[in-house]
């Protein structure tokens, strides 16, 4: 029965590595300098749906299924950012794309739905995949002063945000953590900008592909998020280098 389990958790933690690409591409992505048409697409949907502009998050959704991105994965993407900008941006977002796709489907458009997440097994031990999710994102195991001063908080992010949506495997690890950095710099969220940062770092992205999402956002959500994310940026590859 363990190793039944263990089978099991380890082809959940590998399904969910991958997302637009498989294990393979994302691993060839990551050595890549910039980012292809679809990971740009991520940022300004994610940037859009946190600091709550619709018209221009409109014009970005459509710019990501022209750029080949599903609507699972775009969905997926609005669904996520519920645990960082909260519910009412969530659900506008999602309104918004549904009548996109209603509008594109009375022009005639056919946008391709994509696959949907992976179920996890009836036997699977939530709190322990999340644990191993956040474990694998952030490169170590989660600690600090506010788990102990609020251990809900601990319980939240474990079980639901790393166990619940993380281990949906529309989109990889790194396709979620360049939707939250774009969140986190829209809002703004600077500390936890920083630390997702890091994980970006951690989960694959080279440092020239997280100046490039910097460049991206300049030019497709703003100036002043654009600076916010150079300024964290630059922070957190000192401070790897100096640790090293």
């Amino acid at each position: 029965m363990l190793l039944k389990y263990l089978i099991a958790l380890f082809g959940i933690c590998l399904s969910a590595a991958t997302g637009l690409t498989d294990v393979a591409h994302a691993q060839s992505a990551s050595s890549r300098e910039t980012l292809n048409a679809r990971q740009e697409s991520v940022i300004p949907i994610a940037a859009f749906t946190a600091n709550g502009n619709v018209e221009k998050l409109k014009t970005a959704l459509a710019e990501g299924l022209q750029n080949g991105m599903t609507i699972n994965e775009i969905r997926e993407v609005l669904v996520q950012m519920y645990a960082y900008t909260g519910f009412p941006r969530s659900l506008t977002a999602l309104n918004t794309f549904i009548a996109l796709l209603d509008e594109r489907k009375a022009q005639g458009i056919h946008d391709e739905v994509g696959r949907e997440a992976t179920p996890l097994p009836d036997t699977a031990n939530i709190r322990e995949i999340g644990t191993a999710n956040q474990t694998a994102v952030i490169g170590r195991p989660a600690s600090g002063r506010v788990y102990e001063f609020a251990p809900v908080i601990d319980t939240f992010l474990k079980e639901h945000l790393f166990g619940d949506i993380f281990s949906r495997d529309v989109l990889s690890f790194q396709e979620r953590e360049l939707a939250t950095v774009s969140a986190l710099a829209s809002l703004p969220a600077e500390a936890q900008l920083r630390s997702h940062l890091n994980c970006c770092l951690v989960v694959g992205w080279s440092e020239n592909q997280l100046k490039a999402f910097v460049t991206v956002l300049g030019t497709k959500v703003g100036k002043a998020e654009a600076e916010l994310a150079e300024k964290a940026l630059a922070a957190v590859l000192k401070n790897r280098s100096q640790s090293k």
